[in-house]
């Protein structure tokens, strides 16, 4: 993990992002290994015979043990689901790069690597103890840029990135629920502002973190915008209907479109298909891809 973090820091390097995420998947890896161990756990895997159990070996002889992903969806595993749904992010962008370079990720995806590394000390400690802790390592790198707003304005769009890349990123956000994006331990975000003076003889740090609900936040509410990297687009019903209806699905109906969410369940807590704004029910975006699949599927009697 110390690896996978002085490499994303290390301004010589362009392949960040990808080695990141490779270090980051095996350090999490041996973490639930020595976890699965420590609780007499195997993390093996065999087929059950009648008598014995019959474990799965590599071409050379060695034990076959649990991935990342298997680590995660077995029933004894200590980690919480926001940061499961961070992982599990990075695990599906990882399969996504092994098959194309993109060298244009870093800016997009370093506030689900902060939420990662916070969340690997966060457990570390948890389960092993506090002398295992990483952070007392590490310190904030210093850089030669500082974030305007016209620049984060840019890094709003998917614009230059591969498009399976993009459409990866965007569909899983899409799939998780609104208060989960927005967890510190799925995405960690921060907002800088430059600090122009501080008192003689205090510690003159690069960077300060203040509590949310303190006066020096609440000023800053009032005095600053503060950026929101993404915001769900959202669409009433009859938006939907109207644009399954561009798309030629002529006899898409209010009637279809309720059977549909109501078949789906569409609108069960942990969907992720759209969110309740007072009174009124939104759809997400990949609502609008359900119900288009679902047209596609019966383009007999919706067209």
């Amino acid at each position: 993990m110390l690896c996978s973090v002085q490499i994303f820091n290390n301004p010589n390097i362009v392949f960040k992002s990808e080695s990141f995420i490779v270090l980051v998947t095996i350090s999490w890896t041996y973490l639930l290994h020595a976890y699965y161990r420590d609780q007499r756990i195997d993390y093996r895997y065999f087929r059950q015979g009648t008598n014995s159990k019959k474990y799965d070996r590599t071409a050379l002889g060695a034990y076959k043990y649990w991935e990342l992903e298997r680590c995660l969806n077995d029933e004894n595993c200590p980690i919480e689901r926001v940061p499961k749904e961070n992982l599990r992010f990075l695990i599906g962008l990882r399969h996504e790069i092994e098959h194309q370079m993109t060298t244009k990720i870093d800016d997009y995806l370093s506030a689900r690597f902060q939420a990662c590394c916070l969340n690997y000390n966060h457990y570390i400690k948890s389960l092993f103890g506090q002398e295992y802790a990483i952070d007392k390592y590490l310190s904030f790198s210093l850089q030669f840029s500082s974030i305007s707003e016209e620049h984060a304005d840019q890094l709003k769009e998917f614009s230059d990135l591969p498009a399976n890349i993009s459409q990866y990123i965007g569909g899983f956000d899409d799939s998780i629920s609104e208060d989960d994006y927005n967890n510190p331990q799925y995405s960690y975000r921060v907002l800088y502002v430059p600090k122009t003076a501080n008192n003689k003889g205090q510690a003159d740090k690069v960077i300060e973190f203040i509590s949310a609900d303190s006066p020096e936040a609440e000023g800053l509410n009032r005095e600053y915008r503060i950026i929101r990297d993404r915001e769900k687009p959202k669409y009433l019903p009859s938006t939907v209907i109207e644009k399954m209806k561009e798309r030629g699905f002529s006899r898409f109906s209010m009637h279809t479109h309720t059977c549909l969410w109501q078949d789906l369940e569409a609108k069960a807590s942990g969907k992720g298909f759209g969110v309740q704004v007072a009174k009124t029910w939104y759809w997400y975006e990949n609502w609008i891809k359900e119900a288009e699949k679902y047209c596609i599927a019966n383009r007999e009697v919706m067209e």
